[in-house]
């Protein structure tokens, strides 16, 4: 049995280290089909160099190196999305999507009082189709969003998908302002005329009335994976296979390592200065274990197969943020993409575009809601959780400031009845 803990890179125990040649030889399993011959790709021999030179890696640390690495990381100079890519998502898929979300993120700025400061950030935005989408939506309801103080905050480590989401979201007619060494390392403003900035930390993102979007952003947050023995549970690391130099394997950690989580820092940003976030991802609640896998042209991939060149993703469990969430902020969720959309009232939204479209827009956006919404293809296999401050749900009261209308404690929109007050 396996499971997994997201997390940052924990440090490998000191006694770990020190008896890593004598215990960790031979303890090894295989990370699935075995392929019929290694390719050596410029990630593989970065990884064999750095396992010699420390001693085995975890999970984390291997997918933190072949997703992010900046010299050699998958996401960061290629464009991995659509059909030409390893995979596709919901908001390629349909504008519909976004619109929806759109409006999730203005009807909680309502609902919490209005605030005078909105700031929208992203977190892993691909191409900027989503971040394209809902800008759109706030463009469209202007009228409410007027005496509102909005910005728009990137969190990117991929140097060549942030070039497509500065064209896509700025379309580049006002020069961007670039400076790779800082913390912002890219600012512009949108199309619209609304300032947007990119980091490659969420860390760095200024704190403030924040409204935070993670779609498919924790599916490829390192995790850290665990075995039960009968010594009890171990974590997994990645070892050089000594049979073939030039090869990966799974081995036992000789003891428990530990695991932190990236949503406590979303917990606590919410919980000092209000907002909300909306996740969306492929996940479960506490009822699945071993879900490490990899993709490359939308087929799976083993892990340990030529890293670098596929993405690399394990189910999110949301029971676990959850946990991790719990006494900072309030949750809801996960419910299924097919019912928050159909709250949401895709359907609605649907008719009114079949309505304007000719023959072929209205099968596009036919087979777009079909993606979106049948239980077999992304309708169940989806997931929607939201963090909210306490008082959001529980009518508690909290500072405003004088642009602030007094918040009301009405249903949160997509985990219930949609309500416009």
């Amino acid at each position: 049995m396996s499971v997994f803990a997201r997390g940052g890179l924990g440090p490998l125990c000191a006694a770990a280290r020190a008896v890593i040649p004598c215990l960790w030889r031979g303890k090894y399993f295989s990370s699935g089909r075995e392929p019929a011959e290694t390719q050596v790709t410029p990630m593989l021999r970065h990884l064999i160099y750095k396992i010699k030179a420390t001693g085995p890696i975890t999970v984390a640390e291997y997918m933190k190196e072949v997703l992010t690495n900046p010299a050699k990381g998958y996401y960061v100079y290629r464009d991995m999305l659509g059909e030409k890519g390893d995979f596709i998502t919901s908001p390629e898929i349909s504008q519909i999507f976004g619109e929806l979300l759109g409006i999730w993120f203005i009807s909680e700025w309502m609902a919490t009082g209005k605030n005078a400061a909105f700031q929208l950030v992203e977190l892993g935005p691909g191409r900027g189709t989503l971040a394209g989408d809902i800008l759109r939506v706030f463009s469209q309801l202007g009228s409410v969003l007027k005496n509102c103080d909005i910005s728009i905050h990137l969190v990117e480590v991929s140097r060549k998908l942030s070039e497509i989401q500065a064209l896509t979201l700025t379309e580049e007619k006002i020069p961007l302002e670039r400076n790779a060494g800082s913390p912002v390392y890219m600012k512009g403003v949108t199309k619209s005329g609304i300032p947007i900035s990119w980091y490659r930390d969420l860390h760095d993102v200024p704190k403030g009335h924040s409204f935070y979007l993670a779609h498919e952003f924790f599916d490829v947050l390192p995790v850290h994976k665990f075995q039960k023995t009968p010594q009890g549970w171990r974590e997994v690391f990645i070892d050089i296979d000594p049979q073939v130099s030039d090869k990966l394997r799974f081995v036992l950690a000789p003891c428990v390592t530990p695991a932190e989580v990236f949503i406590q820092e979303l917990s606590q940003r919410i919980a000092l200065t209000g907002g909300a976030a909306l996740i969306a991802d492929y996940g479960h609640d506490g009822t699945k274990t071993d879900t490490f896998r990899g993709f490359c042209g939308h087929k799976l991939h083993d892990v340990l197969t030529a890293p670098g060149t596929a993405d690399l993703t394990a189910d999110v469990d949301f029971s676990y943020l959850r946990r991790m969430a719990e006494g900072e902020v309030a949750s809801l969720g996960p419910i299924k993409q097919q019912t928050f959309l159909k709250n949401m009232g895709i359907d609605v939204r649907l008719k009114v575009l079949l309505d304007k479209s000719d023959e072929p827009a209205r099968q596009q956006l036919l087979q777009g809601y079909d993606m979106l919404m049948n239980p077999k293809k992304m309708g169940e296999r989806f997931n929607f959780f939201a963090l909210l401050p306490h008082q959001r749900l529980h009518g508690r009261s909290h500072p405003m400031n004088a642009c602030q209308s007094k918040p009301s404690v009405s249903p949160v929109a997509g985990f219930g009845e949609l309500a416009w007050r």
